[in-house]
């Protein structure tokens, strides 16, 4: 049982509607997340528009976005964003193997090196960000990562440690 109701998409101001219409023309549908955070307008806004920039833009593949966000969630027991993401996963053309491979193994999922490397920093990251080993910043240069991809990896990570405290505190029905 939700901690706060999601807003119902018929009783939403014309600002929070037209956020939602965004979301749903992008997702199919809006998300009990999003529909939580309607209760705060410029909330609602401000991490639409986040998502928009780090998992719609940017450098790194959907499908390594969607793997940060889904082993993230995994790491923080966020059953939420687990569900969403493994779906995320799905919809963007990932096997269900593969998936299933993503959140077992991801060193012996499909990425290249450099993927992977991204990946194992932004999952240190969330678990010990004070205690990141050096190491794992060469190993991602030296796998070819660009600062502008590392800072985006960790983008991803930062977005969804948030999601995942939102959802895990109020509880959020999972939707997916």
């Amino acid at each position: 049982m939700p901690r706060v109701p999601p807003i119902d998409p018929t009783d939403a101001s014309p600002d929070v509607h037209t956020v939602f219409a965004e979301i749903r023309e992008t997702f199919g549908m809006v998300p009990n997340l999003f529909r939580t955070q309607a209760h705060v307008p410029a909330l609602l806004r401000a991490n639409w528009e986040k998502v928009k920039a780090v998992m719609m833009g940017g450098v790194l593949s959907r499908k390594v976005k969607e793997a940060i966000a889904v082993l993230v969630s995994k790491d923080n027991a966020c059953p939420y964003c687990v569900a969403a993401h493994t779906a995320a996963l799905r919809a963007v053309g990932v096997p269900e193997d593969e998936v299933a491979r993503i959140l077992d193994d991801p060193d012996g999922a499909e990425f290249s090196p450099r993927e992977k490397a991204l990946i194992r920093l932004a999952r240190q990251a969330n678990t010990d960000p004070h205690r990141i080993p050096e190491a794992l910043f060469e190993a991602a240069r030296a796998a070819g990562a660009s600062d502008a991809e590392i800072v985006e990896a960790l983008g991803v990570m930062e977005v969804f440690v948030a999601f995942n405290k939102f959802l895990d505190a109020l509880q959020v029905d999972v939707d997916f």
